[in-house]
């Protein structure tokens, strides 16, 4: 006699659960796999992914001097220009120092793009830090609107104690701009404001001690 259960069948029907948990837990880590690895990058610096932090280092600035190169890219279908405002700063390894990066749309539609970074070599990476910038955020420009970014940032001095990286005497910094495409209105709307945001943030800049500036960008 049986008890009505058949073991056999529900084996099957776990074996049958199981796999298709297996399955949907593949599909979900595939489907986040850019983000997880640009967040792993991120956090170790990976790949020559610079760092970004809140607050400038309490570290005084080093003798030790370093030259920090700006590149700039746009990906295919992005109707802008992008290009850095110097193409090179010669700076100390620990001194905060400001940049600036141009970007307008010439197109005839508001724009929401992109921008992605990294630095070469890439051991610099974790010891590069970006204080403000304008990076992994919907940026939005109006037709024909252009924007002047800001951007602060400072090699941690830590970098001439890494043995990998302390000979390192010139550092690449490379941003690409993508366009974010299939966008509502809302979407669009709640973009960043580049233009408006990146004036506002390089007066908050200028109207701090002058002294944490001490580098002011010259024109190359």
């Amino acid at each position: 006699m049986t008890d009505g259960h058949d073991p056999t069948r529900r084996g099957k029907t776990l074996t049958l659960v199981a796999v298709n948990v297996v399955l949907a837990v593949m599909i979900g880590l595939v489907s986040y796999a850019p983000t997880l690895y640009q967040l792993f990058c991120q956090v170790t610096g990976y790949g020559g992914t610079t760092q970004r932090t809140v607050a400038l280092s309490e570290k005084a600035a080093t003798d030790t001097p370093v030259t920090v190169r700006f590149d700039a890219n746009i990906a295919p279908g992005l109707d802008w220009e992008f290009r850095p405002e110097q193409r090179e700063v010669k700076t100390r390894i620990g001194e905060p120092t400001r940049a600036y990066y141009y970007a307008k749309n010439l197109s005839d539609q508001t724009i929401v793009g992109r921008a992605t970074f990294n630095v070469t070599p890439a051991w610099a990476g974790p010891y590069f830090f970006k204080v403000e910038c304008f990076c992994f955020t919907e940026e939005r420009l109006e037709p024909g609107e252009e924007a002047r970014m800001p951007l602060l940032f400072y090699v941690d001095e830590d970098m001439l104690k890494d043995a990998d990286s302390k000979d390192i005497r010139t550092i690449t910094l490379s941003y690409t701009f993508f366009e974010q495409k299939n966008l509502s209105k809302d979407e669009i709307a709640a973009a960043r404001d580049l233009a408006g945001e990146s004036k506002d943030q390089d007066e908050a800049l200028t109207a701090q001690d002058e002294h944490s500036f001490s580098t002011e960008i010259r024109r190359q």
